[in-house]
């Protein structure tokens, strides 16, 4: 099989939660461990840093990826799903996978894979695994996929942990309270492996607190030695912070937008304090370029990307409700004469708390995802208008967005997203 004969072969022999959901989702590590088994165990291999967390984790996967990188190790990243090429899910230095690498893991492994019968996601994690191992990187970052407990990449033992936050999310997999949530975020904790939390949340502390005494794991909660505070505006696509850490004062420039990048930077900051505790050599010109390059050095897409100009168009793929209550709060920085919202959502996720919080003056149009969990677009619309939400219903999403900019004024301002699916299937992206 060439590439594109692979990644057909993959999509349908194999449940893709992205795609499918509830049957692609398995809840044990059977699968992975046996997986990793057949592959001569590539994840103990290399040395690894895990990221969990409802928001955040794959902006800080990458940061981290990118300081690593600049301090001149060979860095591998995993994480998912992918935007536009499912290559995007492995990389090394920041460059992807190659299309013969995918092609030669299934042919090798096609048997087995077919007599497993793993998950999509299952498939990549010991794809990633093997080709960091084979490729013998000096550390890799693991983005997990969903949770953590029961998640397939929670079979490495890391150097060090990493959970961003704790929200809303998945609830039909991971449980209706932050506390329950928690949890499973928590299942990354390894004996002995520092753990770093990006942001304090009253009701999951004494989660994290009991979990890290369990498995005798040193915890520090980043936001509380750290303070991060944005100090100018996003000038041609970099960020201005101001760090207070453990005394020292100092300012740094972050090639990620978002206002909500600034729960992120506690946890990232500590990281690398926690890493170079260990021995890992990372300068403060290594720091300094990964995060005001990061975006260049991984190939980072879709968080707060400015699109276009008069009107100003912007996608992020912050898809539930405190991601979405983030990007809200963003946009009322922003001055605009009209808000368009060009947004789809998947079906098995409770939209109505995110429907509620959207601006009803804001014009809408609904679209979908060509993928099968995606919720049609007028049913989303049916669902908006009992919220209040009124607007056109044009399924495509880039017909969607050029409905949106034929009627826009160039003083308006379009955003683009409610679910990463969408986001993807941007042209311009």
């Amino acid at each position: 099989m060439n590439y594109q004969e692979t990644l057909d072969y993959l999509y349908q022999s194999l449940p893709m939660f992205q795609r499918v959901g509830d049957s692609a989702f398995k809840k044990d590590l059977g699968n992975t461990l046996a997986l990793c088994s057949h592959l001569g165990n590539p994840e103990q291999k290399f040395k690894s840093i895990h990221v969990a967390g409802t928001n955040g984790k794959g902006s800080t996967s990458h940061t981290l990826a990118a300081i690593l990188q600049a301090a001149g190790y060979k860095t591998g990243l995993y994480t998912s799903p992918h935007l536009k090429s499912f290559t995007e899910r492995i990389k090394i230095n920041g460059q992807e996978i190659e299309e013969s690498a995918v092609v030669d893991f299934v042919a090798e492994n096609r048997q087995f894979l077919e007599n497993l019968r793993p998950s999509f996601f299952e498939m990549t994690v010991g794809m990633a695994f093997w080709y960091f191992a084979k490729n013998e990187v000096d550390i890799a970052i693991i983005e997990v996929g969903m949770g953590g407990r029961l998640d397939s990449t929670n079979v490495i033992l890391p150097e060090l942990s990493l959970i961003t936050n704790i929200g809303y999310d998945h609830q039909q997999y991971l449980g209706e309270t932050l506390p329950l949530i928690a949890g499973e975020k928590a299942g990354i904790i390894k004996s002995g492996v520092p753990v770093v939390i990006s942001q304090t949340q009253d009701e999951t502390t004494p989660v994290f607190l009991q979990k890290a005494k369990e498995m005798g794991a040193t915890l520090i909660f980043a936001d509380q030695i750290i303070n991060v505070e944005r100090v100018t505006s996003e000038v041609k696509g970099i960020a201005k912070y101001l760090i207070l850490d453990n005394g020292r004062q100092f300012h740094l420039e972050f090639g990620l937008l978002g206002n909500y990048q600034k729960y992120n930077l506690p946890g990232i900051v500590e990281a690398v304090n926690q890493l170079k505790l260990m021995g890992w050599e990372i300068s403060d010109e290594a720091f300094i370029q990964g995060l005001r390059e990061v975006s260049f050095m991984t190939g980072l897409k879709g968080r707060w990307q400015i699109l276009g100009e008069n009107p100003t168009i912007i996608a992020d793929t912050g898809h539930n409700e405190p991601g979405i209550r983030e990007i809200l709060a963003q946009l009322k920085t922003y001055s605009f004469h009209q808000l368009w919202m060009v947004i789809g959502m998947v079906q098995d996720k409770d939209v109505r708390k995110i429907l509620e919080i959207l601006p009803k003056d804001a014009q809408y149009v609904f679209c979908q995802a060509t993928i099968p969990r995606a919720m049609p677009a007028d049913i989303l619309a049916q669902k908006a208008q009992e919220a209040g939400l009124k607007g056109s219903v044009i399924p495509s999403v880039n017909e969607a967005l050029v409905f949106a900019q034929k009627n826009a004024q160039s003083h308006d301002l379009i955003f683009v997203g409610g679910s990463t699916f969408v986001v993807a299937e941007i042209d311009d992206l």
